[in-house]
């Protein structure tokens, strides 16, 4: 009895320990986040868009073409309407004749209060994450990509059209675009934010293949028989910006599938004379005989195993065909 009960302590003590550690981890682990700073212009008060554009004549007629001066009052988030908006109140910038220093200049600031004076009214929809991006943790600022004062404004205020904006930066994926595959981007079928949130990471809150199955339906199962990386990970054998192999894999067959099926590779090894029973065996495992290394490596795995992204036959063949696992 005593002994029965003794180890039912001890289970829970061990469970006890186990769910300390995982709290004390969550505790200690760092989340990597952007902290945003609004600036602010001790003293300033509000002024009107009106006195702004007393000498910022030039900015009218571009600030009606901008949905940011379509805005109505109910639109604002409680922010004042106007340019003071972003550039913040304005009667000491009036009162110095047009001191800078004494006004905001969003494109001047740091990525910090630039996303901060964004973040006033922008914080909902694709842009909640902004904080936690790659983007901004790389100090990108709001204005390296928007330009709020363009004359004929591009969808969202940007800078460039989708791509050519985000190769500006990433001419690797770029390069990568131009690969003999790759997806239908130069061709003008798809943009970098079919995929991409900018001021995220996918467009997906799921697993990265959920986004990929969003086109690729035909992959989704559920099989009989899976394939573990189709399931884990689709970019386990996939690049999805762009490679010289097919079918946008990250390497040719058979080199990519052997780089997990290694029994095959070992299956398939040049023959030589039996000395003992293990070379024996291995030349009668082989059913190529001496040449079966060559011929491994000059035979794509799929010419047999057609339905790598699963199948309801063993093996993923696709017909039954007598294959098994």
């Amino acid at each position: 009895m005593s002994s029965k009960f003794s180890g039912t302590k001890t289970g829970r003590l061990v469970g006890l320990f186990f769910l300390v550690l995982i709290l004390g981890a969550c505790a200690t682990g760092a989340i990597r986040e952007k902290m945003l700073t609004l600036p602010a212009i001790d003293g300033a008060t509000y002024v009107g868009q009106d006195s702004c554009l007393d000498c910022h004549e030039d900015m009218a007629e571009s600030f009606s073409h901008n949905v940011h001066g379509r805005l109505a009052d109910f639109e604002m988030m409680g922010a004042e309407k106007g340019c003071e908006s972003c550039h913040g109140p304005g009667s000491l910038h009036i009162d110095s004749d047009g001191d800078t220093e004494k006004i905001l200049r969003p494109a001047e600031l740091n990525a910090e209060e630039t996303g901060a004076i964004c973040a006033t009214c922008h914080t909902d929809g694709n842009l909640m994450d902004w904080t936690h991006s790659e983007h901004a943790l790389a100090d990108l600022s709001c204005t390296d990509c928007h330009s709020i004062h363009a004359e004929k404004p591009l969808k969202a205020n940007l800078k460039q059209e989708d791509p050519e904006l985000c190769y500006s930066c990433h001419q690797e994926m770029m390069a990568k675009t131009n690969f003999p595959s790759h997806h239908p981007i130069k061709e003008g079928k798809m943009s970098c934010g079919d995929c991409h949130n900018p001021h995220g990471e996918l467009n997906t809150h799921e697993r990265t293949n959920d986004l990929c199955l969003d086109c690729h339906t035909r992959y989704q199962g559920p099989f009989v028989f899976g394939h573990a990386p189709v399931e884990d990970d689709c970019t386990i054998c996939h690049d999805p910006h762009g490679s010289v192999a097919g079918n946008l894999l990250v390497q040719n067959e058979p080199f990519l599938c052997l780089q997990c099926h290694e029994g095959h590779f070992h299956l398939l090894r040049l023959g030589r004379e039996p000395d003992g029973a293990s070379d024996a065996a291995t030349i009668a495992a082989n059913p190529h005989g001496a040449e079966g290394f060559q011929k491994s490596f000059g035979t794509k795995c799929t010419t047999c195993h057609q339905v790598v992204h699963g199948s309801d036959f063993p093996s993923q063949p696709l017909g039954g065909g007598g294959l098994t696992r």
